[in-house]
């Protein structure tokens, strides 16, 4: 009997040995599953980064180049207007709505064809509308990168199909898309889960299963893995995450996006609807905080000598700081 049951505790503990190093293995798999080469998670109307990790590396990140060429394209041409599509465009490698040489389309659909089904040959069309020739084109898309803050980017492309000079870092592409986000055409193409006049469905399924999603682009190559630009809108507060090569991209988006809005929430620090000590100010001013944050809030005035009277003259300056660092300035007016 002694016997037995001594047989039994080993065969039991060998059990349970055996299961912890599969429940280990699982858990690393699934940890290695969920990591991204680059990620992070920007505010939007701030630009405030609210979390990242090898945010810099520069990365492949393949369709999500579109967001740049999209903004390029709201920003600068006319989306009413038809364009032919030229040769170069027809039968481009990789994701297509097979656009046909000679066919009419207009710049707007063009543009749901770029950021629902992710087309090449949508990229390619724009691309030669907006500036002639591809290259002229990326010449643009580099200049527009570093004029939004994104210094470690550089573009050979509309459409991000493999190249090596071709590449973003997760911050970068979370400031490009925090200024394309602002656009409200931009919005409206990123968020429609379907365009009725080309039959052409948004790929993208953040937009149908993340509660306040709102866009933006998936992408995917063999170089860069899988990538997304996420925004979602919660509580007044607008996020845009951003995932580089990352094997579970949709889940590990769900997840900084709701870490982020558990932790912060937008804080209105300045109403140009109340007076701010008997003197007025022209513009409202909401930031990103964290609760503990807010005693680190500081505000500074400083009036001018002599005082004007007249109203709406310059009184002076208001200035709010968050610990040292200067987050918003703006004049105070005689009420």
């Amino acid at each position: 009997m002694t016997m037995k049951k001594s047989n039994f505790l080993g065969i039991l503990l060998a059990f349970f040995a055996l299961f912890t190093v599969f429940a280990g293995e699982r858990t690393v798999s699934a940890d290695a599953a969920t990591a991204a080469k680059g990620e992070c998670v920007v505010e939007v109307s701030s630009r405030r980064i609210l979390y990242e990790k090898d945010a810099c590396a520069r990365l492949p990140m393949a369709s999500t180049t579109k967001v740049l060429t999209a903004i390029l394209i709201l920003d600068d041409c006319d989306l009413d207007e038809c364009v032919i599509i030229p040769k170069e465009a027809e039968g481009v490698e990789g994701s297509s709505v097979y656009l046909r040489a000679g066919d009419s389309y207009t710049v707007r659909e063009l543009l749901y064809g770029l950021m629902l089904r992710s087309g090449n040959d949508c990229a390619v069309t724009l691309a030669l509308h907006h500036s002639g020739s591809v290259e002229t084109f990326s010449e643009k898309m580099n200049e527009k990168a570093a004029l939004l803050g994104a210094q470690g980017s550089f573009f050979v492309n509309p459409h991000g199909l493999p190249d090596s000079r071709h590449h973003t870092t997760a911050r970068d592409l979370a400031l490009i898309s925090a200024y394309a986000m602002e656009n409200e055409t931009f919005r409206e193409i990123v968020s429609c889960k379907y365009f009725a006049p080309r039959n052409w469905q948004n790929k993208n399924k953040m937009v149908y299963n993340y509660e306040g999603a709102i866009g933006v682009k998936t992408g995917f190559t063999s170089a860069a893995g899988r990538c997304l630009v996420t925004c979602a809108e919660r509580d007044g507060m607008r996020l845009v995450s951003v995932v580089l090569n990352c094997p579970e991209m949709y889940e590990r988006t769900a997840e900084l996006l709701d870490d982020r809005f558990g932790e912060y929430q937008m804080y209105k620090l300045c109403d140009s609807t109340v007076p701010w000590e008997n003197f007025a100010v022209k513009c409202d001013f909401s930031y990103p905080l964290k609760k503990s944050e807010l005693k680190g809030l500081q505000f500074d005035t400083q009036l001018c000598d002599p005082l004007p009277q007249k109203q709406g003259e310059v009184a002076g300056q208001m200035k709010i700081f968050l610990q040292n660092d200067l987050l918003f300035s703006q004049n105070l007016y005689i009420i």
